[in-house]
């Protein structure tokens, strides 16, 4: 699998991690009366979708950047790429 990285170009998908769900960069604001379920929630609840997805990759063999791929985990095509410091929800806000 080739992932286009934003700055570097095609790259094998070998030089990376794959670290999860990219909803986890919307994490639970830690302040909230209800913190203990959200965090609960936040750790321990996935979802494994069928079909296009949102996921964290980890650029560990090269610039070490993250980056946010949407990929087809039925056919693993990805549809796009992006820095995950670019598509990070604000803090306060929902994805």
């Amino acid at each position: 699998m080739i992932i286009n990285h934003p700055l570097l170009g095609p790259r094998d998908a070998a030089e990376f991690t794959y670290l999860g769900d990219a909803s986890l960069l919307a994490r639970p604001d830690w302040q909230s009366e209800t913190a203990a379920g959200d965090f609960d929630a936040w750790l321990h609840l996935r979802d494994n979708p069928a079909g296009e997805h949102r996921e964290l990759w980890f650029h560990e063999q090269g610039d070490r950047s993250w980056l946010i791929v949407t990929r087809n985990t039925l056919t693993h095509e990805i549809t796009g790429v992006e820095m995950a410091r670019d598509g990070a929800p604000a803090r306060g806000t929902d994805t």
